[in-house]
């Protein structure tokens, strides 16, 4: 007699519903609800009934088109990302070749991977208190040394000029997760295949032709994760801009984001919660765009082209099939 087997796909099931429950309540209605309000005239403490405008797209307009500072607020989103990401990808790059370098034979990497992810364990505020006392005006730390050092013989108000803000902001950006992308970086490294690495070696390569021409190429999976990660985080940049420099947004917008105008517009002042959500609706579209783009500028071509042929060669002999 044939024994039942016994089925435990509904355990999966099971352990997974707690999973997708938490995200209905906590992740997609907020967000649906955050889009359908993008459409709508809902603003005050105490919001009136809402009712979509006669224009449902007329807060996007207002946005993208009438309204300096959210125009402003873009720029700069994407100008201090650009300025922590280009050092923070290179430095975690060569990072990653030195600890992952088998001919030098490093030791005490796994100390020293530790002290420089660290910077990303500490929080914002600590660290956004840290620098604004480094860099205070006119008695700071920074400025007394430079005092001392004959560099300047007045106090500069770093806080307070427009590039200066915006370097300072991006530097902590690029402090903090510079080592978080090395780790990241480092853990795809030792999941290349290591006959690929003596195989360069018994070919002649040395280290940097290996670097380039092995291990890049072996990571475009995890450069691609890093770039997505990062762009996405880029774009949602507000815990350092928000307590780093009073009021917000510092000298003339010069370092407010996106998420700092969302967060001004939602609960400062009128709050107009219709604007913050068509704001954060906008931002959703430029990461999904910008995302696909990265996917695409990235794909495997080798792995493309040969999809491409077998469904010809499958089309091939389907035709040749019906013909004969």
């Amino acid at each position: 007699m044939r024994r039942k087997g016994v089925s435990y796909a509904k355990y999966g099931y099971i352990f997974s519903l707690p999973f997708i429950l938490v995200f209905l309540v906590f992740s997609l209605y907020p967000i649906l609800y955050t889009a359908v309000i993008g459409f709508t005239d809902m603003k005050g403490l105490i919001p009136k009934p809402i009712h979509i405008m006669d224009n449902p797209f007329q807060n996007f307009k207002d946005l993208l088109f009438d309204n300096a500072s959210f125009q402003q607020s873009l720029l700069n989103t994407g100008l201090l990302w650009i300025i922590n990401f280009i050092p923070q990808i290179i430095l975690a790059l060569l990072l990653t070749a030195w600890f992952t370098n088998k001919r030098l034979n490093l030791k005490g990497t796994g100390a020293f991977k530790v002290l420089l992810y660290m910077p990303n364990i500490i929080t914002a505020s600590t660290i956004a208190v840290l620098f604004s006392t480094l860099f205070a005006y006119p008695m700071g730390p920074v400025n007394s040394l430079f005092h001392a050092l004959g560099w300047s013989d007045s106090p500069i108000n770093f806080l307070q000029d427009k590039m200066t803000a915006r370097g300072i902001v991006g530097f902590i950006q690029f402090w903090m997760w510079y080592g978080n992308t090395m780790i990241v970086l480092v853990a795809g490294v030792l999941g290349i295949n290591p006959a690929l690495f003596e195989a360069a070696s018994i070919d002649g390569a040395n280290g940097i032709q290996t670097f380039f021409r092995v291990t890049l190429p072996s990571l475009r999976t995890i450069m691609l994760y890093t770039l997505i990660t990062s762009m996405i985080g880029g774009l949602q940049m507000f815990d350092i801009p928000q307590l780093f420099i009073t009021p917000a947004g510092g000298p003339d917008n010069a370092t407010l984001t996106t998420s700092v105008f969302i967060y001004g517009q939602a609960f400062k002042g009128s709050y107009m919660y219709n604007k913050a959500a068509a704001a954060s609706m906008i931002m959703f579209v430029i990461a999904a765009v910008l995302s696909a783009l990265l996917f695409y500028l990235m794909r495997d071509r080798d792995a493309s082209k040969l999809k491409k042929q077998m469904k010809k060669q499958k089309k091939a002999a389907k035709a040749a099939a019906r013909g004969a």
